[in-house]
C-alpha cells in the first residue's frame, strides 16, 4: 500500500495539464505520475527525466541508454523502475539477468551501478571507462540522467509507490516488494 495514494480529480491545473501530455506522449499515467501529481513542482521537476533520456539516447542509443537506466534502478532497488526498465530489454528480447555487454555497455552499466552505489562517488577507473568514448558534455547528460533516475528512484521507494499493474508480469522472480 502507498504512503501517499495517487492524486485524484480535482487536481491543480497545472498538474492536470502535465498528465494530459504525459498521457498524450507515452500512452499512459503511471501511479508514479498520478502521486507526484500532488505536487504539480515535483511532477513539472521529475518529468524532466523525458528530455534528458532523449539527449542521452540521441548519443548513446536505445539499448545502452536503458541498460544504464536499467543498472541504476536496479541498484536502488527501485521495483517500479527496474521492473519498467525488465520490460523493455524483455520485449526487446533481452533476459535481463544474464544481458550480454560489449566494452561500451559495460562501462555504461558500471558508471550507472557506480553513481545509484557509492553516494554518487563514481570511482576513477570507472568513470575512465565512459570519458574513453564520450565528450564531457556527453557525460555531464549521462550523469545528469543518473541523477534524475536515483531521484525517480527515491520517491517511488520512500513513499513506497505501487508497481503499475501493467508492470507486474515483467516483475524479477524473487521481489518481494
Amino acid at each position: 500500500m502507498p504512503r501517499v495514494p495517487p492524486a485524484e480529480p480535482p487536481i491543480a491545473p497545472a498538474a492536470g495539464e502535465e498528465l494530459d501530455r504525459q498521457l498524450a506522449a507515452h500512452g499512459r499515467v503511471t501511479n508514479m505520475k498520478r502521486t507526484l501529481a500532488h505536487s504539480p513542482a515535483a511532477l513539472l521537476a521529475l518529468m524532466q527525466w523525458y528530455p534528458l533520456r532523449d539527449e542521452v539516447a540521441a548519443f548513446l542509443g536505445e539499448r545502452r541508454t536503458t541498460l544504464f537506466a536499467h543498472a541504476v534502478s536496479t541498484e536502488t532497488d527501485c521495483l517500479i523502475c527496474s521492473t519498467f526498465f525488465r520490460r523493455i530489454l524483455i520485449d526487446g528480447g533481452e533476459d535481463p539477468d544474464r544481458l550480454e555487454l560489449d566494452a561500451r555497455d559495460a562501462a555504461v552499466v558500471q558508471f550507472g551501478l557506480a553513481l545509484a552505489r557509492n553516494n554518487s562517488r563514481v570511482p576513477e577507473a570507472v568513470y575512465d571507462r565512459v570519458k574513453g568514448f564520450l565528450e564531457p558534455a556527453q557525460i555531464v547528460a549521462l550523469t545528469a540522467f543518473g541523477a534524475m533516475m536515483i531521484a525517480t528512484n527515491v520517491f517511488n521507494n520512500a513513499l513506497e509507490v505501487d508497481l503499475d499493474e501493467y508492470l507486474a508480469a515483467y516483475r524479477r522472480a524473487g521481489s518481494v516488494k
